[in-house]
C-alpha cells in the first residue's frame, strides 16, 4: 500500500482547506504492563493508554494499580506523553461505590483522561471532578452526529469512534461535531460492532462487555443455506476479520482533522507495541510534512512480524465484503513466503518471496478437511538451488531440527508462512531497552556575574521548569573567566538522565571564575528538580464528600414513593414480533405491546395496521447502528402509524426526545446500573430495556434500585450474539462486494450458520444490510418469574425470531398463566423446553 500524494507541506500550512487541521494529530499506543509503557515511549506515542486490575475491557492484560499506576504517570509525564486509562466497561448496581474509589484515585494520581464505556459512570465521573477528562469509548458505539452529542452532554472530551465507519463517514461525523475524535489505524478487529457483541456471554456466560471476550469470531463456522450445507472449500472462519493497517491513509485522517490516531493492542508483547508504535510515528511525521507516506516490503514484512492475521483498511475503505474477512485462517500468520514445491528426506523445497535464515519460525497451513495438520517449528538450515547458503528470496529447501516438522505430513501445495524473526524481535528490543532511546530537550539560560550567585534556568519542551542557584557569588577570575564554551559543556552533561540540552543562553558579566563542581552540582539539581516537578499530578477540584448518594437520592425517592402508593400492579407482557403472522398471533392471544422488529422496514406499516386490529400499542423498532447517511430512516418510522419507538441508538434517543415521539429504550443502550437507568428515562423513555450483560442477582441488585415502572426485562428470546457490519450474505453467498450488487441473497434465503458443536445459529439482516447471528438456542428467565412479578417490574418482554404463530400463541399462553400465578417456573421451564424445537437454555440471567 502506498500513498503518491502529500497532505499539506510547509508552504500550504495558510491555506483555507486546512484551518480543521489545526493540531498535528496525536499518536496513541496500547500497553499491558510496564514494559509496554516502555517501548511506547520509546518509539514516539504521544499518549498511552492502559488499564486497571478492574473495571477494563482487557482484563487478561497485566494492567495496573497502586503504586504501580503512580510511578507510570510520573514516568509518562517525565516525557511528556499522557496517560488514559480505561474504565470501559458495563457497571453493575454494587459497583458503582468502588468506581467512585478509582475514579477519585485516579484523578488524583494525575491521569490525563479515562476511557469510559458506560453512560452513568461518566454521570459519576464528572460528579466527582470537572477536571478529569472523559473519552468516549469505541464500546459507546458511536457512529454518527446524535451519538457525539450525547458524549459532549455527558462531560466527555473526546469521542472514540466506530472502527466500522468509512474515511467518508469519520470526515461527516468530524464535520457535524463539536468534540475531537479519535479512529482506531492498527490492530485486532472485532467482527461484531463493539459494545454491541454478546456472543462470549450467550455461549459461555463471559462478557465481552466486562473485558472477558471469548474470540468465538475466531471459530470457524459453516453456511447453511435453506437446509443445505454450503461449500466453501477452505473457507472457514467466514467471522474472522484481517487485521487493520491504516498507515497509508495516514494523509486522508490527518485531512478529516481526526485529533487522535489509535494503535490496537493491550494485550500484546513489547516488541508488538513498539515495531507499529515507531512504524505510524514515520507515517504520521511524514505525512504532516507534506512527504508521501510509502512503507517499503521490508517494513511493511517487519510489522506484519510482529502480529498479523493479514492486513487490510478494514472498513476505512467503505463496503466491500469481500476483503474484511479472508476465511482461510484466524491466527497470527505473519509472511506468507510461498507453497511447498516438494517435500525431501531432509527438508522442504519452495521458492521463498522474502528473506529467510536459520532461527527463523515458521508455520504450514493444515487441512482439517483433507486431513493435514498444522505444523510449525524453526529453521535449522537454508540451502539455496545452487546449493550455498542463502536467505535471499528465491527457490531455496528449508531444513529443520530432528522431530521439529513431520515431513512425512506434509504436502505440495501447503501454504508456508514466516511467523517469526528472533534478529528482527531482538532488534526491537534494543531500541526501548536502551536508555536514551527518547531524551527531552532542555533549553537552558545561565547569568553568571561577578559578586552574584550563579543562576541557571530549564525549561523542558514538555512544559516543565526549575531554577537552580549557587549558595555564594561568583569570585573575579585569578586567569581564566567562564566562557560559552565551559557553561555548554558542562550543563550539557546530562547522561543517565530524561534530558538533552537543546538551547543554551548565556550571560556573563565581568568575567566571573565558574568552577566546574558548581556547574555540576547545579545540573544535578535542576535534572532532579524538573523529574520532581513533572512527577506532581495538577491540582485538580474534587468532590470533598461521595456524590453517589446524592446522584443516587432522587431514584431511590421515586422508587419509595411508589412503593409507598402501592407499587406496580400485575406486570404488562409485551410481544416483539419480527412477521406480521407472529403479531397476529399474539394479539389474537390478548397481548395490548407489541414491538414490530423487521428485516424489511417497508413492511412496518402491516405490523401497526395488524397491532391496531387487535387493539394493541404497537412500537416499531430501529436499527441498532445509524451512520451519517441514514438519518432520514427516523423520518420514515415517525410516519408508518406507530405509536412510538423502539430506541436503539443515539440517533433514535434525539429524534424522539426531540419530536415528542413515544419510546422505549432497547437493550443495546446497556443499561446496567441505575445512573444510566435514569438517564434514559430522563430523556424520556417510557420504559428502559435492563442490559443482557446482568445476571440474576445483578438484575435484581438493578430492580432494588430503581422505580419499577422505568424497567422493562427480557424473559424470553434467543439472543443477537454478534452484530455486524460485516455481511456474509454478500461476501460468501453472492458475488457482489456491496448492497448496490450482492443481488439481496437475505431476501430470499434462510441462512444460518454451524459452530463447532454443531449448533446452528440463524442470520439476519437488517434495513443497513447489517448481520446479526442469533443464538441457536432461546433463553428463558421462567425460574425467577415469580420473582420477578414479586418485585413489580413493570414490563415482561418475550421475544420471536423465526417462531410460527402457534408457538407465538402457546409460548404467550405459558408465560402469561406464571405471571398470573397457575404455575410455576419450574413448569414453564419444563414446557418451553418440550416445545422449542431447539430445547431452551437459561442463559445469561441463570448465570449465579
Amino acid at each position: 500500500m502506498k500513498v503518491e500524494t502529500s497532505v499539506r507541506t510547509r508552504l500550504a500550512i495558510d491555506d483555507p482547506s486546512w484551518e480543521a487541521v489545526a493540531v498535528k494529530p496525536e499518536l496513541l499506543a496500547p500497553a499491558g504492563d510496564r514494559e509496554c509503557v516502555r517501548a511506547a515511549v520509546a518509539s514516539g506515542a504521544d499518549a498511552v493508554y492502559f488499564g486497571l486490575k478492574r473495571h477494563n475491557a482487557r482484563i487478561r492484560a497485566m494492567n495496573f494499580d497502586g503504586l504501580d499506576l503512580s510511578d507510570t504517570m510520573t514516568y509518562l509525564h517525565r516525557y511528556g506523553v499522557k496517560g488514559y486509562v480505561a474504565l470501559n466497561t458495563l457497571i453493575f448496581p454494587r459497583e458503582l461505590p468502588d468506581v467512585e474509589e478509582t475514579v477519585r484515585e485516579l484523578t488524583s494520581a494525575g491521569v490525563d483522561a479515562v476511557i469510559v464505556q458506560d453512560l452513568g459512570l461518566a454521570r459519576l465521573i464528572r460528579a466527582v471532578t470537572p477536571d478529569l477528562e472523559i473519552h468516549a469509548s469505541t464500546q459507546m458505539s458511536i457512529t454518527s452526529e446524535e451519538g457525539v452529542r450525547l458524549a459532549a452532554e455527558l462531560g466527555c472530551s473526546r469521542v472514540i469512534l466506530a472502527r466500522e465507519l468509512s474515511l467518508a463517514d469519520v470526515e461527516r461525523v468530524r464535520a457535524e461535531s463539536t468534540l475531537p475524535v479519535e479512529v482506531f489505524v492498527h490492530g485486532a478487529l472485532c467482527v461484531a460492532y463493539s459494545g454491541q457483541c454478546l456472543t462470549s456471554e450467550a455461549l459461555g456466560g463471559r462478557s465481552a462487555n466486562r473485558g472477558e471476550c471469548a474470540q468465538a469470531c475466531r471459530m470457524p463456522y459453516e453456511i447453511v443455506c435453506d437446509g443445505q450445507d454450503v461449500d466453501l472449500g477452505k473457507t472457514q472462519f467466514l467471522l474472522s476479520p484481517q487485521d487493520l493497517a491504516a498507515y497509508d491513509l495516514i494523509p486522508g485522517l490527518i485531512r478529516a482533522g481526526v485529533a487522535s490516531l489509535k494503535i490496537e493492542g493491550r494485550l500484546k508483547a513489547p516488541e508488538y507495541v513498539a515495531n507499529i508504535t515507531r512504524h505510524y510515528r514515520q507515517a504520521i511525521d511524514e505525512a504532516w510534512e507534506g512527504r508521501p507516506v510509502a512503507f517499503s516490503p521490508r517494513e511493511v514484512e517487519e510489522m506484519q512480524l510482529s502480529f498479523s492475521r493479514g492486513f487490510s483498511h478494514g472498513f476505512l475503505d467503505g463496503e466491500n465484503h469481500k476483503v474484511l474477512v479472508r476465511g482461510d485462517y484466524a491466527k497470527k500468520r505473519g509472511v506468507l513466503l510461498g507453497e511447498v514445491e516438494s517435500v525431501g528426506r531432509s527438508g522442504v523445497r519452495m521458492s521463498v518471496a522474502s528473506h529467510v535464515k536459520p532461527g527463523d519460525g515458521l508455520v504450514f497451513d493444515g487441512d482439517e478437511a483433507a486431513g493435514i495438520p498444522e505444523q510449525g517449528g524453526r529453521i535449522y538450515e537454508v540451502i539455496a538451488a545452487s546449493g550455498n547458503s542463502a536467505s535471499t528470496p528465491g527457490r531455496v529447501e528449508l531444513r529443520f531440527g530432528r522431530d521439529a516438522i513431520d515431513l512425512a505430513r506434509l504436502k505440495r501445495g501447503q501454504q508456508v508462512w514466516k511467523t517469526d524473526d528472533p534478529e528482527l524481535t531482538a532488534r526491537i528490543r534494543r531500541t526501548f531497552e536502551d536508555p536514551s532511546a527518547r531524551l527531552v530537550d532542555l533549553d537552558m539560560s545561565v547569568r553568571a556575574a561577578v559578586g552574584e550567585p550563579l543562576r541557571v534556568e530549564a525549561r523542558t519542551a514538555t512544559g516543565f521548569s526549575a531554577t537552580a542557584s549557587s549558595e555564594s557569588p561568583l569570585q573575579p577570575a585569578q586567569s581564566k573567566a567562564a566562557d560559552d564554551a565551559l557553561l555548554r559543556e558542562q550543563l550539557g552533561r546530562l547522561g543517565g538522565t530524561a534530558y538533552r540540552l537543546r538551547s543554551l543562553e548565556t550571560e556573563i558579566v565581568g568575567a566571573p571564575m565558574v568552577p566546574k563542581s558548581i556547574l555540576n552540582q547545579l545540573r544535578r539539581d535542576l535534572s532532579a528538580r524538573l523529574d520532581s516537578v513533572s512527577a506532581q499530578p495538577p491540582p485538580r477540584a474534587i468532590a470533598a464528600e461521595p456524590v453517589l448518594p446524592t446522584l443516587l437520592a432522587p431514584i431511590r425517592a421515586e422508587r419509595d414513593r411508589q412503593r409507598a402508593d402501592g407499587g406496580v400492579a400485575s406486570p404488562q407482557l409485551a410481544v416483539l414480533c419480527r412477521r406480521t403472522d407472529q403479531v397476529e398471533a399474539a394479539v389474537a392471544m390478548g397481548v395490548t405491546t407489541i414491538y414490530a422488529d423487521y428485516q424489511n422496514i417497508k413492511e412496518y406499516p402491516d405490523a401497526v395496521a395488524a397491532a391496531h386490529r387487535g387493539g394493541a400499542t404497537v412500537y416499531v423498532a430501529t436499527p441498532r447502528i445509524e451512520k451519517p447517511a441514514e438519518r432520514n430512516l427516523f423520518k420514515y418510522l415517525g410516519k408508518v402509524g406507530a405509536d412510538g419507538v423502539l430506541v436503539r441508538n443515539a440517533g433514535g434517543l434525539y429524534y424522539c426526545a426531540e419530536n415528542g415521539v413515544p419510546f422505549v429504550a432497547d437493550f443495546s443502550l446497556n443499561a446496567a446500573n441505575p445512573l444510566t437507568v435514569e438517564l434514559f428515562h430522563a430523556r424520556g423513555a417510557r420504559r428502559v430495556t435492563a442490559s443482557y450483560d446482568l445476571n440474576v442477582d445483578q438484575l435484581f441488585d438493578l430492580i432494588a434500585g430503581v422505580p419499577t415502572d422505568w424497567l422493562e426485562v427480557v424473559i424470553h428470546q434467543q439472543i443477537p450474539m454478534f452484530h455486524m457490519e460485516h455481511c456474509v450474505y454478500c461476501a460468501f453467498l453472492s458475488p457482489g462486494t456491496d448492497h448496490t450488487n450482492c443481488g439481496r441473497p437475505c431476501d430470499h434465503h434462510d441462512v444460518k450458520l454451524r459452530d463447532r458443536v454443531g449448533k446452528e445459529h440463524p442470520l439476519k439482516a437488517d434495513v443497513g444490510c447489517r448481520n446479526t447471528l442469533f443464538n441457536a438456542v432461546p433463553q428463558t428467565a421462567a425460574e425467577f418469574l415469580p420473582r420477578l412479578v414479586a418485585q413489580g417490574v413493570g414490563s415482561l418482554r418475550i421475544e420471536f425470531l423465526d417462531d410460527s404463530p402457534k408457538a407465538v400463541e402457546r409460548t404467550v399462553a405459558l408465560y402469561r398463566e406464571t405471571i398470573a400465578g397457575e404455575r410455576d417456573g419450574k413448569t414453564l421451564w419444563r414446557d418451553l423446553k418440550a416445545s422449542n424445537q431447539y430445547g431452551v437454555t437459561r442463559g445469561p440471567l441463570a448465570l449465579l
